[in-house]
């Protein structure tokens, strides 16, 4: 009896001290939850005014394919008149839009100087890093069949 005494003390000194401790409120998730997002950073738009002049370009081909082929790009303070000159002397005409950091540029097609009697246009994106235009280009090659593109990777120095 002395024992069932004891159990039902210890449970009610367990029970009272339950009963005065202190809860804390529960913690408020929502307004995490709510909270907007921050705003990215939107990357500095490239001005073409900055970009006119003359720049020697060098450029290589993807993976194995190390030869270098130069030429000269003619860019203007907007997007026309952009022309790429070939060691030939012949000029093509280059379509230029700006998004962002990014210089997208699609030539009127010209015979290759990689691929000997080919006819070829390409596209490709620049970006300006360290005072330099860099970027990748595709070279799409007329009746080449499976073998009609080529990626390449191209340096501009200003002159």
């Amino acid at each position: 009896m002395v024992r069932h005494v004891h159990v039902a003390l210890a449970g009610i000194v367990v029970l009272t001290l339950a009963g005065c401790a202190k809860s804390e409120p529960a913690k408020d998730t929502t307004a995490a939850m709510m909270a907007p997002a921050p705003e990215p950073v939107p990357a500095k738009t490239i001005s073409l005014a900055d970009l006119a002049g003359r720049w020697n370009f060098e450029t290589r081909g993807d993976g194995t394919d190390t030869t270098v082929t130069k030429a000269v790009v003619v860019a203007t303070a907007d997007s026309t008149g952009w022309v790429l000159e070939l060691p030939s002397g012949k000029k093509v005409a280059n379509h230029v839009s700006v998004s962002g950091d990014s210089i997208m540029i699609r030539s009127e097609p010209y015979a290759s100087m990689r691929r000997k009697g080919k006819q070829v246009w390409s596209e490709g994106v620049y970006r300006l890093e360290n005072g330099k235009l860099v970027g990748t280009l595709v070279g799409h090659y007329a009746n080449s069949g499976a073998d009609s593109v080529l990626k390449l990777h191209s340096v501009g120095t200003k002159q």
